[in-house]
């Protein structure tokens, strides 16, 4: 594996090998959308090896959701694959590292009972299934509640009257539960916390205020449980939540060479290690992340002047303020569309690899129209909360009036993408003046130079930058966070360790918006807006059938 040189330090293998024997290693475990990912890193915050798990979430009785078997498989298929790849390349067993962090898709509602047994299944962020309880909440509140959010989910049961509700004595995230079974601490991160219920900017912990409204909310059901008596602690980032238990070591490493005692640094969301992935922490910075979903992060320098449905109110993992644009889709009908086009190169007999298919297909956008020739397309694989739209249903529109060609077609794919995201944006840039000096992008989706940059600038008409670092991911993320705790030195703020120690040396290649793709751009949303109406009737008719199957 390449190890990515920073600080002007050389690094050996004897070096490296010294590193794993003596521990000063952190390992970040992100488990993504698609991906579960390992990676373990040095002191100078280079990749020493990494391991992964493909999967995919599932559409049972309503809900899209991951099976506690898959959770745990995946995380230890990670670990093993990159516990193998150390003991191939430096011939050393890992048998302890420095720090450990754990990161995970935000929100979404698992629910345990006193003796840790799951009440119903893992109900993920991809879910648009909690709107009434969302909407009662933020008007509740005067702060936006999105579905997404945990508790939503949680009010969306008690209004459903759902039988589980009494049994409850646990409630956290993804992150939160590989936390507590690795450890045994019911402990999260502040970003991530941030995601499950509002947070007091003061206090850096839940509001007080609003969790004592919540209860009184539910006061007359009679549940034996207060909401603080379920959500888990809140930690901010470079403090301790907790140790590697013998339980959990055997659990991670299933050769039992792992030993315990290893400090853990508070769980995070996909969000939170974003941030830190493109190293934008400090207040008037931001980041866009790219995958099954799209979200943009621009941390705040300033309160919004008014509550917007679009927008999530969140922290960085050291408890600044974030405004948070969330699309619940954004690659997944590209990713489809690409391939069907590789299904079409083999049977011509021409295989293609992966890499070079979407570097030709993407790069074809590059010759397009600017506002893609009059074509549409919604990838709604899940339901949109920006947009409105409760179900999924893909759906690609064209008249006889359009400009139907393979570049037109490629640039309509990109900008769908990132359309939902351009509605957010716009009430953060337009409406309440926020300033962003810059924005960083990461995700798969920038792997292949420049386009999605290109596009990703005409949507925000901003300037968009990709570091070296940008295809490290969350799992590299997370592993800095960990290191942090780590090595942070006295009173050492995670902007600081950022600059100075992770990123000294990092260059970024920065895009500005082309002013052709702005107005391209600009064409397109209106066209997206008003085709929103086919997309629900679409959507609202897919989801009459399938009730209709059902029955």
């Amino acid at each position: 594996m390449a190890i990515r040189k920073e600080n002007n330090v050389k690094t050996t293998q004897e070096s490296i090998k010294q590193a794993i024997a003596k521990g000063k290693t952190s390992l970040g475990i992100e488990l993504g959308s698609t991906r579960i990912k390992a990676v373990l890193i040095n002191e100078n915050f280079e990749t020493i090896a990494s391991g992964s798990y493909e999967w995919e979430n599932l559409l049972e009785d309503g809900f899209w959701t991951y099976n506690l078997l898959d959770i745990i498989t995946g995380l230890q298929s990670a670990y093993r694959d990159m516990k193998q790849e150390v003991e191939r390349s430096y011939g050393i067993t890992i048998r302890t590292v420095g720090s450990i962090g754990v990161s995970a898709m935000m929100h979404g509602y698992m629910a345990f009972d006193k003796t840790g047994e799951l009440l119903v299944p893992f109900r993920t962020w991809r879910n648009a299934t909690t709107s009434t309880a969302a909407k009662e909440l933020t008007e509740h509140f005067q702060f936006n509640i999105p579905e997404r959010w945990s508790i939503a989910h949680l009010y969306q049961a008690i209004i459903n009257q759902e039988k589980h509700l009494p049994r409850i004595d646990y409630m956290t995230t993804l992150a939160g539960y590989i936390h507590w079974l690795l450890t045994g601490s019911k402990s999260l991160g502040i970003g991530d916390a941030s995601g499950m219920f509002p947070i007091d900017e003061r206090t850096q912990n839940y509001s007080e205020a609003m969790m004592k409204q919540f209860d009184d909310l539910i006061c007359h059901k009679g549940y034996p449980w207060q909401l603080s008596d379920i959500l888990p602690a809140v930690h901010t980032s470079g403090k301790q939540a907790g140790t590697l238990t013998a339980i959990g070591a055997s659990i991670l490493d299933q050769s039992k060479n792992l030993q315990p005692g290893i400090p853990f640094c508070p769980p995070e969301g996909d969000a939170g290690t974003g941030m830190v992935a493109t190293n934008s922490v400090r207040k008037r910075t931001g980041n866009v992340s790219v995958g099954t979903s799209v979200f943009a992060m621009i941390v705040l320098d300033k309160k919004l002047s008014k509550v917007y449905p679009e927008i999530d109110l969140v922290t960085t993992p050291n408890g600044s303020p974030v405004g948070m644009v969330h699309a619940n889709n954004c690659s997944s009908d590209l990713n489809a569309w690409l391939g069907l086009f590789r299904e079409f190169s083999e049977a011509m007999g021409q295989k293609v690899e992966a890499d070079k298919l979407f570097e030709v297909m993407l790069n074809k956008a590059l010759e397009a129209d600017p506002d893609g020739g009059g074509l549409l397309s919604y990838g709604y694989f899940s339901g949109e909360n920006i947009t409105g739209v409760e179900s999924g249903r893909p759906l690609f529109v064209r008249s006889a009036k359009s400009n139907f060609n393979l570049a037109n077609f490629m640039r309509t794919h990109l900008f769908t993408a990132f359309g939902a995201l351009k509605i957010g944006m716009d009430l953060l840039v337009k409406e309440e003046n926020v300033k962003i000096h810059s924005i960083l992008a990461h995700g798969g989706l920038f792997k292949t130079p420049v386009v999605g940059q290109k596009m990703m600038a005409a949507a925000i008409n901003t300037p968009v930058s990709v570091m070296d670092t940008a295809g490290e991911g969350g799992a590299w993320g997370m592993a800095i966070l960990s290191s942090y705790m780590l090595n942070k030195s006295e009173n050492e703020s995670l902007e600081d360790f950022l600059d100075d120690k992770v990123f000294k040396e990092v260059t970024a290649q920065e895009i500005y918006p082309d002013e052709l793709d702005v107005k391209g751009f600009e064409a397109f949303i209106k066209r997206y807006k008003k085709g929103l109406v086919i997309e629900k009737a679409a959507a609202e008719h897919h989801s009459e059938e399938r009730e209709e199957l059902m029955c």
